[in-house]
Order: structure tokens, then sequence, then C-alpha cells
């Protein structure tokens, strides 16, 4: 369905592509959003069988309700029409509920659930509100927001996947934000960069400090695009010094340099320590969009990192996405694994998958500026 062959200028992306396999997929993708609208009504979709296409939700979207509300303001931006706008205010609308809830995944439900949400009143209101409960649970003596406690064990977690969209939510409520923002991603690099590898979670214990959790394990397949994509979007922030761009640029680096090593799509398996265990696509979108982000940041390795992107968009949609023709629905992003350890979900469409690939494919065609989600 895609290629990288030669190239042409495509969209306002800063990217050159060959063809228009982009706005292809990407109608496939939100066509598909539109299925699921119907399927799942008022409540939020996890993963989907990769067979049958038949979604497994939650009532208040979990840490994930944020993508499908991004979807579907993705869709309404596509599609223009003022219905699908309603539709999609109305269930940024039904995360509300996340923003007294102690845990730092407000960052990637209500940022990414209201980033796209132009002209809405009431989403730039709830962002805002988030944005300041956010900073309220910011812990000076740790140096960043902590994991919480929303969803059971241990409170005082710092979580790579808790970075991504806290940063950009954080820096959206004034100089006092920005701080917190700098200050929350430059200790979770502090923790979670170790001789080049990347630890995911650690645990914060009185009077021993931070030590390593065994979950998610040292090869998870996010843990590296989740940092990625949370440095992309600081290197986005004005160049003072509590941002140290300098820093931020090496860790960039060093965090792609360190999957050279996987095929050029970058397709990594859920964990790394593992090389049989399934493929997360899921992971490699999520790169693809981090990639796009540091590509429209200016230096030397800009190039190098649109290449890449779109490297990882062109086999994602050439070899993970169903098209219209088949038994199974179109639009599907198969092979992402939401939880390997537990057998969960392990060749399945993610909702998150679903919605960076399309975020990708979005800037690829010019119809969002992917310094701004």
């Amino acid at each position: 369905m895609g290629s990288a062959g030669a190239q042409a200028a495509h969209g306002g992306s800063g990217v050159t592509v060959a063809g228009d396999w982009p706005e292809r997929a990407l109608a496939d993708i939100l066509h598909r959003v539109d299925v699921t609208r119907a399927e799942v009504g008022a409540r939020f979709p996890l993963f989907a069988d990769p067979d049958t296409g038949r979604w497994k939700t939650t009532s208040r979207g979990s840490w994930t309700g944020g993508f499908w509300a991004g979807l579907l303001w993705l869709r309404a931006r596509h599609t223009g029409h003022e219905a699908d706008r309603a539709v999609a205010s109305a269930c940024t609308a039904r995360l509300a509920g996340w923003v007294e809830a102690d845990t730092v995944t407000r960052g990637l439900i209500l940022w990414y659930g209201t980033a796209l949400a132009v002209n809405d009143r009431s989403a730039q209101e709830l962002r805002n509100r988030a944005a300041r409960a956010c900073l309220a649970a910011l812990e000076p003596e740790l140096g960043l927001v902590p994991w919480g406690s929303a969803f059971g064990g241990p409170r005082l977690l710092a979580r790579v996947d808790g970075v991504p969209g806290t940063v950009p939510l954080l820096a959206s409520v004034g100089v006092e934000g920005a701080a917190a923002a700098a200050s929350h991603l430059h200790r979770h690099i502090d923790l979670c960069r170790v001789d080049g590898s990347v630890v995911p979670a650690l645990r914060f214990e009185p009077g021993t400090g931070w030590r390593p959790c065994d979950d998610p394990p040292p090869g998870w397949s996010r843990g590296r695009p989740w940092l990625l994509l949370a440095v992309a979007d600081a290197l986005h922030q004005p160049r003072t010094t509590q941002w140290n761009h300098q820093r931020l640029e090496a860790t960039a680096a060093g965090l792609v340099a360190a999957r050279t090593g996987l095929p050029r799509w970058g397709v990594p398996p859920a964990d790394e320590g593992q090389p049989d265990s399934p493929q997360d696509t899921s992971a490699a979108a999520i790169t693809a969009v981090a990639l796009l982000k540091l590509s429209r940041v200016a230096g030397p390795r800009a190039a190098e990192y649109s290449s890449r992107a779109l490297a990882i968009l062109d086999h994602l949609v050439a070899s993970h996405l169903t098209g219209p023709a088949g038994a199974r629905p179109a639009g599907m992003l198969l092979n992402g694994c939401y939880d390997a350890g537990r057998s969960v979900a392990v060749r399945h469409e993610l909702i998150w998958g679903d919605f960076f690939l399309a975020l990708g494919l979005a800037a690829l065609t010019g119809l969002i500026d992917i310094r701004t989600v």
C-alpha cells in the first residue's frame, strides 16, 4: 500500500513522500474510527480482536481514553463536519473525571484528548484544569509528578509512560508550569537512562531512594518511544536554561541510535530481552511521531529523523494496516502488543497504535502541525 521510493513534496509536513498512500491510509483509519464509534457508543475502545475487529471497551477510558478522543478530533478535522466535532467534544467531556484522579497519566489522557480540539472552549478549559491539577501533584523533593495511586500499586513511581503528554500539559500553564515540566522530564532522564538503555519504571523508598521495578521489564518495547516522544515535545519549547536543549538533543540522538540494530522500519519485539516475543507496532507508531517532531527541530539530524519516520510509517501501512480488500475491517493497525508478560492482547489493534499512526499520517498530509500535538 505504501512506497518510500522516488520522493515528491507532500503536504506542509517538511517530509517528502512518494504517492498518495498517506491520504489513503489515513482515510481508512478514520473510516474505521466512524465504525468504531457506532460500535462502542459512550464507552471507550481499548483493543480489538485481530480477526473480527470487535473491541474490548472500558467505561471511563483508563489511561487510553485521550487517544480515542484524539482520533475523533482527527476525524472531525478531516471531514470538516460539525456533527463530527460535536461527537469529539462530547467524548472529551467524558474524560473530565480524570482531572482529580491521582495519576500522572493525566498527560496521556488529557493532553492527547484535548490537543486537537481547536476552538472548543470546553476542551480548552478541561486541559487547563488538568494542567493545574498535574502541577499541584508535583513532588518538589522528588523533582517530578509521581505515577500516582489511581491504578493501584505503589504511588511513588517514576515511569516513562508518565512523561509524554505531561510535558506539554504542564508547559501550557505559564512559567511555573514550564519549570515543572522541565524538572519532570529531566528527572526521568536522570532516573530512566542508564548506560544507553532505558529503565521503564522505578520505585521510591524513603531512606533507600529509587530502585528499578521488574514491571515493565527493561526491554519493554514502549520504554524508549515514550521517553523519545517527551523529549521531542520539550525541544519545541522555548530555548531557556531550564529546558537544557543541548542535553535534550543529545538524549534524543542517543535514544534513536540505540534502535539502529532494528530493521529500518523499527517494529520492535514487545520485550527486547526476548526477541521471540510478539511484535509491537504501537511502539513503532509512537517512535514515528517522535521522529517527525524531531525532524522539525533545526539541526544536523533533522533529515535523518525525517527519513526514519517516513520509513516506519510506510512499513506500518504496507505490512500491518488492513486495507479495503479482505474479511477484516479496513484501517486496523494490527500486531500491537498490550501486555506480553500477562499474555493480554498480544497481536491486536490497540487504540493508541491507531492514534499515533493516524497522527503521523495526518502530519504527512498537512492535516495537522505535528509540533502542536
